[in-house]
């Protein structure tokens, strides 16, 4: 939707019209007179082209109109009554690699069910502050906390397996989302882990970090991925094997369980919409009656246009004057 800012600027659309036709009072002072002087500056006045005075008109209600600040209004974005800190760290080792799950009936690795999933989630996660931390051999925050939920889709849409190493830290990743959370706010502080394997690497043990967490008041929602088994294929048709799986389901119950969490276990797609869905239910969003519309400055166009415009009014005159050089016959 299109809104000017500051309306009351169009009030001096007229201005120029008020001063032409105001009316001028006649001077009865003696002037001095010089032979010829009229007739030099009428010789040397160019007359002005048809379109000099509308386009002088033209270039005023431009330039009135970017003063006025022109916005573009977006579409109303609720915000969130009860603030809420949410970081999804996302395990990107070797082993989600492994093609055990179905996304819209194709055979796709775990990596690319989770990648897909957790960007729709934060999508609907209108109003909150949402941060993205990935984690291999060591865990690194990819987005900090930001209302920009597009940002953090974009990031996801992004990451690569093996982007930062083929292990696990598990810890290092619980303690940087505790590290990044505002310690100052009272806000609710929750971290959704997930992940198909055991902490393998990292400086700090899931313990240690645990204890950090619990001082800093996060919430842990624990994700386990992985199915039981998967689907091969050779020469004499497809059959199921069991898929190895070195996810510590132990560890991740009780971190879940010390932070008043929740541990769940996705070994299909369905399997991790139902889990987004009892989140988002335990975790709902409080947005009603608090929105806010972003707003896009347009003045720049009316301003470039205004510019335009008295650059083809400058360069009019001397147009129908060119002629391309002639040779000699």
């Amino acid at each position: 939707m299109l809104d000017v800012l500051w309306w009351w600027v169009l009030l001096l659309l007229p201005l120029p019209f008020i001063i032409r036709h105001k009316p001028v009072q006649a001077s009865h002072q003696t002037a001095l007179k010089l032979a010829g002087a009229g007739r030099g500056l009428r010789q040397g006045k160019r007359p002005l082209t048809r379109l000099a005075r509308p386009g002088l008109w033209l270039v005023w209600m431009l330039l009135v109109l970017a003063c006025a600040r022109p916005q573009w209004v977006g579409e109303p974005i609720p915000i969130a009554q009860e603030g809420r800190e949410l970081m999804l760290a996302l395990d990107l080792s070797g082993s989600m690699e492994i093609p055990d799950m179905k996304l819209n009936g194709d055979t796709v690795d775990r990596f690319t069910m989770v990648q897909h999933l957790s960007a729709e989630f934060v999508s609907r996660r209108q109003g909150d502050r949402l941060g993205l931390i990935l984690f291999g051999d060591r865990a690194y925050l990819q987005a900090p906390l930001t209302q920009d939920s597009r940002s953090i889709v974009q990031y996801l849409e992004e990451a690569q397996l093996g982007l930062v190493g083929n292990q696990t830290a598990i810890g290092d990743a619980i303690a940087l989302a505790a590290k990044r959370f505002d310690q100052r706010s009272d806000s609710n502080k929750v971290l959704v882990l997930l992940t198909d394997g055991s902490n393998t690497a990292g400086s700090l043990s899931p313990q240690q970090a645990l204890e950090l967490a619990k001082a800093v008041g996060v919430v842990i929602y624990a994700i386990g991925v992985g199915a039981d088994e998967m689907e091969q294929r050779s020469l004499f048709g497809s059959f199921k094997v069991p898929t190895a799986s070195d996810l510590d389901e132990g560890a991740l119950k009780a971190m879940a369980n010390a932070t008043n969490g929740e541990y769940f276990r996705a070994r299909s797609s369905q399997d991790m919409q139902r889990i987004y869905q009892a989140i988002e239910q335990l975790q709902p969003i409080e947005a009603e009656g608090n929105q806010y519309r972003p707003r896009t400055e347009l003045f720049y166009l009316p301003l470039l246009l205004a510019l335009l415009v008295c650059a083809i009014q400058l360069l009019s005159p001397w147009v129908p004057n060119w002629r391309p050089a002639r040779g000699d016959a």
